[in-house]
């Protein structure tokens, strides 16, 4: 049963797992050596998947925009991405995810802030492979494997 479960050192590249740790709490892995600890809702030190859904999508956010901020405010900027989500219960969705991009633009005169503002939004509309995935929707399948 061990040969079926990766590990860092035999996980192949752009490799991705979560492994159970305990009742209701998992480990995510990658094939580079980073972990994130999942939970249900209320257990200290862990993320639920729905926290990191909306933390994946704000942290593209930040990822895509970085570069144009850089060149047009400075290397050393300071932003943050504040998100939160809206769940349908009835669904066992969420139907909202919203972010704030919060950056100090107040260096840069009104119409060269007016056009950053333009591009960050194209930006992120166009390269954040995690809110296009959300907003697209995409198909999720799932197999079990039983190893014996």
């Amino acid at each position: 049963m061990a040969d079926n479960f990766l590990s860092p050192d035999s996980a192949p590249a752009d490799a991705l797992w979560v492994e159970r740790v305990g009742a209701r709490e998992y480990v995510g892995h990658n094939d580079r050596g980073a972990t994130v600890r999942f939970a249900g809702a209320g257990v200290e030190g862990a993320f639920t998947p729905g926290e990191l859904l909306k933390l994946s999508a704000a942290a593209c956010t930040g990822l895509v925009t970085d570069r144009a901020l850089a060149r047009r405010v400075g290397d050393d900027y300071a932003a943050q991405v504040h998100v939160s989500g809206v769940k349908n219960d009835e669904e066992n969705r969420y139907s909202t995810i919203d972010e704030k991009l919060v950056v100090d633009l107040s260096g840069l005169d009104e119409e060269a802030r007016e056009r950053l503002v333009t591009l960050l939004h194209k930006t992120i509309e166009g390269q954040c492979t995690v809110g296009r995935t959300i907003e697209a929707g995409a198909n999720v399948s799932a197999d079990i494997v039983d190893p014996a």
